[in-house]
């Protein structure tokens, strides 16, 4: 049950229908789900849908003042799938327009204070981010958190606590830890609540003649006479001669001999078939191939372009500003003056499931805050322990692979030794160095051994039947042999009652084989 001195205390063991409202907003489609949290018996506030917009919003019992007491806020959140892209923070709602009710939840809705974690691309912070009304202008500006804490990148339980104190102060909290404090009214948000006593004034022009530039051209240089910018920067080498030996009636490139045109080659369709070009190997062993050009230096009568060299501005008069003005916006205030909050919202868009918040928490009382942290660090050292065992697992199964792939490396070396192979070791070699270096040939390979072995196990199990199979019809046929001449020898008067029960002996063991080979090779009957 809730305690008596929290504010509001939501545990979501009770089914949440009736005291949440989730959004009917457009495009606010993501469905909310009382889960069971993996690996305990408790619930939460589960996001159960991928790239879904969430809104949800609930009403607080009593307004939370922001007074001469200090506010605690304090939620549970577990990331059971991970995230790469969402939040996952709640919004504190002051005051909304007449006729609002929670499920008009959406991005709109004016809060006091948004606290939680955020991540997607470069974005991976705790926010601490709140909204405040100037008292000059009647106007809300929201005020960042610079440099927040990054939250936990795991998929355990987490519990993250913003403590707001009267004189100011904020401090953020993360699994009993604390990662930030900062004064309210300081530079450490952004913009600073605080305006400027002065502003530029914007009615304020730059004159015409306001020179800002600090080096300008000399107006009295003059280019030099012997100055050409027309040279270019480089020219032929006169003094290069042709080496001895250059072929200067040989092609660079000439087509390739060994090339073949294709067999499906249809000159009407592809056009006349060219065979590809290859580098000339008579140049190869010469010193050049083709018309000889001189090569090119660098032209030392080029200068380029003629530019007259800067000096100091006479007429520089420094970087403009506006003069300044008293801010008609500015005010001063020793105490920060936070609206109420009269309701709790969830509003976040996300790309991954698994979301889920739990025992939420709104205080005054720290050691109220303390408690709900005791219970949560229970749960936490046991999804520690389970996250433990589960890594001791998956490092044994990747030693089992790591022990077996380099089984499988030695007995492929030792086949690429053979003498037999000796023609092909290179290639074997070379294919061996590539599956070594690509885990998915690895695995492919590992495959293929055990479809080989099972095969063969497969073909041995089936000949040894066959062979059972000849040998008991081996046995039938020479039984039935040994009756048949003992039929004929009907004369004999003495023999006729062993005739008798020679026929029955056959009769029924030749009704054993017709069962025994019906019976392997009826397919079984289907039950309807």
């Amino acid at each position: 049950m809730p305690t008596p001195m929290a504010i509001f205390y939501e545990s979501f063991e009770e089914d949440w229908v009736g005291r949440w409202h989730p959004s009917n907003k457009e495009g606010y489609q993501g469905f909310w789900k009382r889960a069971k949290i993996e690996g305990h018996e408790n619930y939460g506030l589960l996001v159960s849908e991928k790239a879904r917009k969430y809104g949800i919003a609930t009403i607080l019992p009593e307004a939370v003042e922001f007074k001469d007491k200090p506010v605690i806020l304090q939620y549970e959140l577990r990331l059971q799938n991970g995230i790469e892209c969402g939040g996952s923070y709640l919004k504190f709602l002051r005051a909304q327009k007449d006729g609002w009710t929670p499920d008009q939840l959406d991005n709109t809705a004016p809060y006091s204070i948004m606290f939680g974690p955020d991540k997607c691309g470069a974005t991976n912070k705790v926010h601490f981010i709140f909204q405040h009304k100037n008292p000059k202008t009647g106007s809300y500006r929201e005020h960042h958190l610079k440099f927040p804490p990054s939250p936990p990148n795991d998929k355990l339980s987490h519990v993250f606590t913003a403590f707001v104190y009267p004189n100011n102060t904020v401090s953020i909290f993360i699994d009993e830890i604390e990662k930030k404090t900062a004064d309210l009214l300081s530079e450490s948000f952004d913009p600073p609540v605080l305006p400027p006593k002065t502003i530029p004034d914007p009615e304020d022009k730059k004159p015409e003649d306001w020179d800002e530039r600090v080096k300008i051209p000399d107006p009295e240089a003059v280019k030099p006479e012997d100055w050409d910018e027309n040279a270019p920067y480089e020219i032929e080498d006169l003094d290069a001669t042709k080496p001895v030996g250059w072929l200067d009636d040989e092609p660079e490139e000439i087509d390739d001999p060994d090339a073949i045109k294709p067999e499906d080659w249809d000159d009407d369709e592809d056009g006349e078939w060219e065979p590809p070009k290859v580098r000339n190997p008579k140049c190869e062993d010469g010193l050049g191939c083709g018309q000889w050009m001189r090569p090119k230096k660098k032209n030392p009568a080029y200068k380029g372009k003629w530019y007259a060299p800067m000096i100091d501005n006479p007429a520089y008069k420094g970087v403009w500003k506006a003069r300044q003005i008293p801010n008609p916006e500015y005010f001063h205030m020793e105490k920060l003056n936070l609206e109420p909050v009269v309701a709790l919202g969830i509003e976040i868009w996300t790309m991954q499931d698994g979301i889920l918040f739990d025992n939420i928490l709104i205080t005054n009382d720290e050691k109220i805050a303390s408690i709900y942290r005791e219970q949560w660090k229970a749960k936490y050292d046991i999804e520690k322990e389970q996250q433990k065992k589960e890594e001791a697992e998956k490092a044994a199964r990747e030693n089992a692979f790591v022990r077996m792939q380099n089984k499988l490396f030695k007995f492929l070396y030792d086949m690429a030794e053979l003498p037999s192979l000796a023609p092909q070791r290179e290639m074997l070699l070379a294919l061996i160095e590539i599956i070594e270096e690509n885990q998915v040939a690895v695995l492919s390979v590992i495959g293929i051994i055990v479809v080989v072995a099972l095969y063969f196990v497969f073909r041995l199990l089936l000949n040894r039947m066959k062979s059972k199979k000849s040998t008991f019809e081996g046995s039938l046929s020479k039984a039935k042999k040994e009756d048949i001449s003992c039929d004929d020898d009907a004369e004999d008067s003495e023999g006729s009652e062993d005739k008798g029960k020679g026929k029955e002996k056959v009769f029924e063991e030749n009704s054993l084989a017709d069962e025994f080979v019906a019976t392997r090779h009826r397919r079984p009957r289907r039950e309807t």
